[in-house]
């Protein structure tokens, strides 16, 4: 997929995951927002941050920053907002805030920067802490010895005062803080107090001499680090001049930062890092393995109908799958690999250096068992596989949007080969994937502009074995014809309904079709029953297929009764034909949606029939009309033993349910004989006749009724 999409996708996920940090952030003591660049306008505020302006968490969302701050203070801080957004570099200043209660407030905000893969800024983050007491306090100590004494006792956070690097007066909190006693601590070095890796930069600041502030790390009494913050001035104290230095427990505040930092870049529902992080974990390796001349394996890992477990037992149990689905592939992968959430119901692994595509294969084979393991959710069993896709670096692609792109295109192989699989990418595989993309927009531009044709194939009723059994079958009585729609290209003529109609189903595109197709079949037959030529009055009943999609559409026996009025057409002139798959669902909403259509006349075949999976049990419930055999079985007779077994049982048990049989695909003589030999009592194949567009068909029906 292009970087703009990843970018594109990665900010709203972001956007999605802030809106869910909103309780999270109203704990901690530090007020929070978030402010796109583009626009300045706030996407997130903790009820901190909120209150302090004057607002809520709700109204405030969509405000800029000018109508949140105020426009002066918007401009005093526009150098650090600059500075964030345009070099990508942390900003921390102080100011003054009216408060929406008629005080102000000294603040401390920090700025974060907040940089997608690609390299763009898309935002910043706000961390603002209210230090109010802090500056009163250090405006005390300027003041007076006295005041400073009464506020070394009073201040909340630890303050010493050294001279030369010697510790010379502690106040309570700090001894607090540190576990020490103040004869413990008074006469000795600053730097024992300081964590080993911080001591360079506290001496240096000791010797420089600066009115600063920075983060460093202390050390308690019993050798725990811990983060703080070191506030240094310069002051009289005692009656010479010493360092004073303020020190803020910090810890919250990285917790919090922390706890932004991890839920901007990992999945709420999973704790697996989420796209963002991926795409970043990602860049990184591929260039460690550029450097190295390294091969990468990516794999794309989509679950099958996932879908349907949610529609079928809840997003309860779904979401318990997809946390145990995350379990199951961090468990299956070794030291190195990375695994991440991309999105619903897909994860990416990026796999360590291994020996090549056979290593990734033995990943992939170990992955679609451990993940396709059934588990409990509940109080059901549930079990899902998994389809793969694998794109390998640096022989598939150089960059992460290209190898994230192949690896995906890989999958959606996987699932058109069957599902429950793992497929590499092939180059074959992208031009195929450009070709269906332009198939699909091309195909959207034939819904508008009706870009479709009718061709119809004639169904004949065949007589009893050795009663006119071996007549020509032109000769036998017609039952009806079957409307096969066809896209009438520009560029490329017709094109069959094998490389358009499954695209067209995946992209609901098959509605618009759908009804086309019925209302042309319906004034077709209409047009037919008026023609002189074929006798005014007699009907040819038009058969059409139905899409998935379309029968499951609310209403679709109120849109065949609405067709049937608007055209003229009888019930009796329509047939329509459903898989055996379509019967596999709500079997009260099928059984009534039939009835109503066979109350209107309309005959209800079962195409394909034995290539689904069709129980007895419900099939004796339905109002059916006729099956039809699948032509899969019809091709290999009279010589296959097991396509003959199979079509007389077929036979046997549509004739037992009160059903007629059609014979599908026939296209020889023998292959007539021996499904007449078997008890069926209709035919269509090219035996018959091959489909044909409306006026050929009307000259084979003259001819036919001829004969």
């Amino acid at each position: 997929m292009p970087d703009d999409r990843v970018d594109d996708d990665g900010l709203a996920r972001l956007r999605a995951e802030l809106e869910h940090l909103r309780l999270l952030a109203n704990t901690v003591p530090v007020a929070i927002a978030y402010y796109e660049a583009e626009g300045r306008t706030c996407r997130m505020a903790n009820r901190r941050y909120a209150e302090m302006f004057g607002f809520d968490e709700r109204n405030i969302i969509g405000r800029t920053l000018a109508a949140v701050i105020g426009d002066e203070a918007a401009a005093r801080i526009e150098p650090y907002r600059h500075s964030v957004i345009e070099q990508q570099t942390a900003a921390a200043y102080e100011r003054e805030v009216a408060g929406a209660d008629g005080i102000t407030r000294v603040v401390e905000v920090r700025l974060l920067p907040h940089v997608e893969a690609g390299g763009r800024s898309v935002g910043a983050f706000v961390l603002i802490t209210d230090i109010t007491h802090h500056r009163r306090a250090e405006a005390a100590l300027r003041e007076s010895e006295e005041r400073l004494a009464k506020f070394m006792h009073a201040s909340e956070e630890g303050i010493v005062f050294h001279k030369g690097g010697y510790i010379t007066d502690v106040n309570p909190p700090l001894l607090n803080l540190l576990g020490y006693t103040m004869d413990e601590m008074l006469g000795r070095l600053t730097l024992e107090f300081i964590a080993p890796e911080a001591q360079q930069k506290v001496a240096e600041v000791i010797a420089a001499a600066p009115e600063t502030r920075y983060d460093s790390v202390a050390l308690h009494k019993d050798g725990t680090r811990i983060p703080v913050q070191f506030i240094v001035r310069t002051m009289q104290h005692q009656g010479e001049q010493q360092r004073l230095t303020i020190v803020r427990d910090i810890r919250d505040r990285l917790q919090a930062e922390q706890r932004i930092h991890h839920h901007a870049h990992h999945d709420a529902l999973t704790g697996l890092p989420n796209r963002l992080a991926f795409v970043e974990r990602l860049e990184r390796r591929l260039a460690e393995a550029r450097a190295s001349g390294e091969s990468l394996g990516l794999m794309f890992i989509d679950l099958d109908h996932f879908k349907r477990i949610n529609d079928s037992l809840g997003h309860g149990v779904g979401d318990t799958l997809l946390k145990t689905v995350a379990q199951r592939i961090t468990d299956a992968l070794r030291m190195g690999d990375t695994v991440a959430r991309f999105g619903g119901d897909e994860f990416l692994v990026l796999l360590a250096p291994r020996a090549g595509a056979p290593a990734v294969a033995e990943v992939g084979a170990r992955l679609l068992a451990t993940i396709g393991e059934p588990l409990m959710a509940g109080g059901v069993s549930v079990s899902v596989t998994p389809s793969i896709g694998v794109a390998m670096f640096p022989q598939d692609a150089v960059t992460s949007a290209e190898l994230i792109q192949h690896a995906d295109q890989a999958m959606y192989r996987a699932k058109s080969g069957g599902r429950a699989r793992c497929r590499f990418f092939e180059p074959g595989m992208a031009e195929a994937a450009l070709a269906e993309l332009a198939l699909e927009s091309r195909l959207a531009l034939a819904v508008r502009q009706s870009e479709f044709v009718l061709h119809f194939q004639p169904q004949a009723a065949l007589g009893p074995a050795g009663l006119g059994g071996r007549a020509p079958a032109s000769a036998s009585r017609l039952l009806g014809v079957e409307a096969l729609v066809r896209w009438a290209h520009p560029q490329r003529g017709l094109v069959g309904p094998d490389e358009f109609i499954p695209l067209a189903e995946a992209r609901r595109l098959i509605l618009p079709i759908g009804t086309w197709v019925l209302k042309e079949a319906l004034a077709a037959a209409v047009r037919w029953r008026a023609s002189a030529a074929l006798g005014q009055g007699v009907a040819v009943p038009v058969a059409v297929n139905l899409a998935m999609l379309q029968f499951q559409t609310p209403g679709f026996a109120d849109m065949v009764a609405q067709a049937l009025e608007a055209s003229g057409a009888e019930g009796s002139m329509l047939e329509l034909e459903l898989t055996e798959r379509m019967l596999m669902s709500d079997l009260g909403e099928v059984r009534s949606a039939l009835a109503r259509l066979r109350e209107m006349g309309v005959t209800i075949t079962v195409d394909d029939f034995g290539t689904g999976y069709t129980s007895l049990a419900h099939l004796k419930d339905l109002p059916l009309h006729r099956l039809k055999i699948d032509r899969s079985f019809i091709a290999g007779l009279p010589e296959d033993a097991g396509s003959m077994a199979i079509a007389r049982a077929i036979v046997q048990m549509g004739h037992g349910l009160g059903l007629q049989v059609v014979a599908e695909g026939v296209e020889t003589a023998p292959q007539r004989e021996a499904v007449q030999a078997m008890g069926c009592d209709a035919l269509q194949g090219h035996l018959l006749a091959h489909p044909m567009p409306e006026p050929q068909l009307l000259q084979w029906l003259r001819g036919h009724a001829a004969a």
